[in-house]
């Protein structure tokens, strides 16, 4: 599964010790706990997130029992607490929605539906492009890839030269088996991609279309 957002954690010592320390001078700011929580899910998956030649791994394909569970547990925690203020943040949101991917012991046991509405919600508070894209990831698994394909299509502009925007699109377009479109669009995306393990990844689904 595509994931537009990343939180860019190569190592949890520093940021994630910055995160703590800004908590503890305030304890009480449901926002810090957020940050704090997001950043250790993130984290959480970092053993899982590459193969042994360094391609990344999508979400859906991860061993799931590399994942940390113990920077799991206590983010879940931290969002518990974080709730129990009702002054709900990006960072929260964005929390919670990593916390339903962590909670999820198979890909298929996903709550898409709670993804969606914390996305929408998401959109309300910190509204952007890259937002609505990670929606449309949601409304693919819910209502399927015309639906999602629907919802970014207004996004084209917007996102022109953000390499996920075409990787997502080429997807949808190669579930809805329109193969020379969804070429183009992963073409795009390795045009534009931040590495040479993006390129590789999406090259491979070119290449499994055969019209590489």
């Amino acid at each position: 599964m595509w994931r537009a957002v990343r939180i860019g954690l190569t190592a949890p010592g520093e940021p994630i010790r910055l995160a703590r320390l800004m908590l503890r001078m305030f304890p009480a700011e449901p926002e810090k706990m957020g940050l704090l929580a997001l950043m250790l899910l993130q984290h959480s998956r970092q053993g899982a997130r590459f193969d042994e030649t360094g391609a990344p791994i999508l979400l859906e394909d991860q061993d799931r029992s590399l994942w940390n569970r113990t920077m799991i547990a206590e983010a879940l925690a931290m969002i518990d607490k974080a709730m129990l203020h009702h002054q709900p943040g990006p960072y929260q949101i964005q929390a919670a929605i990593a916390a339903l991917h962590a909670r999820a012991g198979k890909p298929e046991e996903t709550d898409w539906e709670g993804m969606d509405q914390l996305y929408e919600a998401l959109e309300r508070r910190a509204p952007s492009p890259v937002v609505t894209l990670n929606r449309a990831v949601a409304i693919w698994k819910l209502k399927g890839a015309q639906a999602a394909l629907d919802m970014i299509t207004p996004l084209s502009e917007a996102l022109d030269g953000y390499f996920y925007f075409h990787g997502v699109r080429g997807t949808f377009l190669r579930q809805l088996e329109r193969g020379e479109e969804a070429c183009d669009a992963f073409r795009a995306a390795i045009a534009l991609a931040g590495t040479a393990a993006e390129a590789a990844h999406i090259r491979r689904q070119l290449d499994q279309l055969g019209n590489g």
